[in-house]
């Protein structure tokens, strides 16, 4: 079967589908893809499937050389891209001829871009997913990220395809990326009515550290007023722990399935795309909301992503 061929991984470059779900008791957390807007709105410019496996790239896109006719599409945060030398605009599919080669550059206004190819990618799922955990070495292409000379196996374009375009509001989440909203933790007695004024009034900054497990913010100290230990408990992708020195980690895609630090919030669904374009150096800002506007918000940003294109 033909392949796309990687002449450049770039950064990070890893399989991604929706993610893994139903294997927390086995300490393997969903992973997925990091933006799951960016996700799903390549795969409706490629005529895919929601759930079809795409390539997430990471801070800088890679190269890639087409070895078959193929009908692509650009989501996420915004990079220079070109076919051959003619450039192309993200958010627009289009088709690529065998023989041509795709180069992404840095992302502009974001941590990651995403290619989709009509069809998708041709690797084996693995516990129902065909996504990259890295820190396990699961799913996606062999278990890792991209390197140079990795042939990923696609299907040849046999029909014409009308291209597509997304509409601007897409991108308006990037434009909001710096502003995350949170629901109180299950932890939250465990800290002090100062520390949740620090947290909503004070920016935080996006450290060096941060990766598809966590990010871990740098910024003034959330004082505890209980200071006993927690026994160990099961952790979905938003929560935001707070270790013995006061600084927040928002806890990820490739996150541990359980932790023993105290959980003051949680970012709400709607904004997890958001955390997936954090870069390092990324100022970061908190608004608490209620559970039922947090339910309200995801479901409105569902149904303004079915009208998109």
């Amino acid at each position: 079967m033909p392949s796309l061929q990687t002449l450049s991984p770039g950064f990070q470059a890893t399989i991604q589908d929706a993610g893994r779900f139903g294997f927390a008791h086995l300490g393997v957390s969903p992973a997925g893809a990091a933006d799951l807007l960016a996700f799903h709105l390549g795969n409706r410019l490629v005529y895919n499937n929601a759930n079809t496996a795409a390539l997430e790239m990471t801070l800088v896109g890679g190269t890639f050389l087409f070895e078959c006719d193929s009908f692509i599409a650009l989501t996420g945060a915004e990079c220079d891209a070109q076919i051959d030398e003619s450039e192309i605009r993200c958010r627009h599919s289009l088709q690529v001829q065998a023989g041509q080669t795709l180069r992404c550059g840095a992302m502009k206004n974001g941590a990651r871009s995403y290619l989709s190819i009509h069809g998708g990618l041709n690797v084996a799922v693995v516990m129902n997913s065909a996504a990259t955990h890295v820190q396990t070495g699961i799913g996606g292409w062999h278990g890792r990220a991209l390197k140079k000379g990795d042939a990923l196996e696609i299907t040849p374009l046999h029909t014409s395809l009308r291209p597509r375009r997304a509409r601007d509001e897409t991108q308006n989440y990037l434009r909001e990326k710096n502003l995350l909203r949170i629901t109180l933790g299950p932890q939250a007695e465990f800290f002090s009515p100062a520390a949740f004024d620090i947290l909503t009034s004070t920016p935080y900054l996006v450290t060096e550290s941060s990766n598809r497990v966590g990010l871990r913010l740098k910024g003034e100290a959330l004082a505890r007023n209980r200071n006993e230990e927690m026994l160990t408990e099961g952790i979905s992708c938003g929560a935001i722990q707070v270790p013995n020195e006061g600084q927040p980690i928002i806890l990820f895609v490739e996150h541990p399935t359980t932790g023993g630090y105290p959980k003051i919030a949680h970012v709400i669904s709607a904004d997890l795309p958001r955390v997936g374009q954090l870069r390092a150096r990324d100022e970061v800002r908190f608004q608490f909301v209620g559970f039922e506007e947090a339910r309200a918000l995801y479901l409105r940003q569902q149904t303004e992503a079915r009208s998109f294109l």
